[in-house]
């Protein structure tokens, strides 16, 4: 199921707004769980948009993973657990700012992306070309989410079996109170989707696999990669990072308040 077919065109008059305002460039921060429907829902703001003539980019977080070489190489020097994407620290930050400068500079720019059914980033030749858009729509599962206070104790199965000593939580933890925050900063504005629960998610996500063609974890497979978001995405359930507008979903992705 889609998120509301009236959420996309809501926004993006109010993304118009700001950008108006704003007078610039404005690049926009779009935070939602997996499978909460961002990408479609920054599909349908850069449609919207168009269609009121604000040329829009669209950056995915999941498109700036580090190549599948570099997290090999990184589970290799700091822990295991880091070849799998996902979590904090397993992005290149860099890229993600040579591309926002770019963008937010109105220069022409190729937008990374990410393969993920060969986990690795895709060719260069495959990255679609963009120049001076009005709006940068920087889409992804933690982005503008808060540090956190104590990763000290595990949470999950995963965290205590095989990040006993807590090498991997605390890679994680230090990325994202240091880089991360950085990066979110540059945000001008943030929208959330705001999911109901861990449970709900992890439906999603098991939705997503089987609607994937590349689809190739099994249930106990999709529940132990889980693990690798569950404790950051509990904590922004529990504490929301502070956004301009938060829109409540509920298990069907149906807008309840914005």
């Amino acid at each position: 199921m889609t998120p509301a077919v009236g959420l996309p065109a809501e926004l993006a008059a109010r993304i118009a707004g700001w950008q108006r305002a704003a007078g610039r460039p404005l690049l926009v921060g779009l935070s939602g769980a997996q499978g909460s429907g961002k990408s479609t829902v920054a599909a349908g703001i850069a449609a919207a948009l168009a269609a009121d003539g604000l040329a829009t980019a669209i950056l995915g977080l999941d498109d700036v993973y580090l190549t599948r070489a570099d997290r090999l190489a990184l589970a290799e020097r700091v822990h295991p657990l880091l070849a799998t994407r996902g979590p904090p620290g397993t992005h290149d930050l860099d890229l993600a700012h040579e591309v926002l400068d770019a963008l937010l500079a109105g220069r022409s720019v190729a937008v990374p992306r990410f393969d993920k059914p060969a986990d690795d980033r895709a060719p260069v030749a495959d990255w679609p070309v963009v120049e001076a858009p009005a709006v940068v729509l920087f889409e992804g599962w933690c982005v503008g989410a808060r540090p956190l206070a104590d990763w000290s104790a595990p949470i999950n199965a995963l965290e205590a079996e095989e990040d006993s000593d807590g090498r991997w939580r605390a890679h994680v933890a230090a990325s994202l109170a240091g880089r991360y925050a950085a990066l979110w900063e540059r945000l001008d504005r943030l929208i959330l989707l705001q999911a109901p629960d861990w449970p709900t998610v992890c439906g999603w996500r098991a939705e997503q696999e089987e609607r994937s063609n590349a689809g190739s974890m099994d249930a106990a497979a999709l529940a132990r990669f889980m693990m690798h978001y569950e404790r950051l995405t509990r904590a922004i359930l529990a504490a929301p990072p502070a956004a301009d507008l938060a829109i409540m979903l509920d298990a069907g992705r149906r807008q309840i308040v914005i």
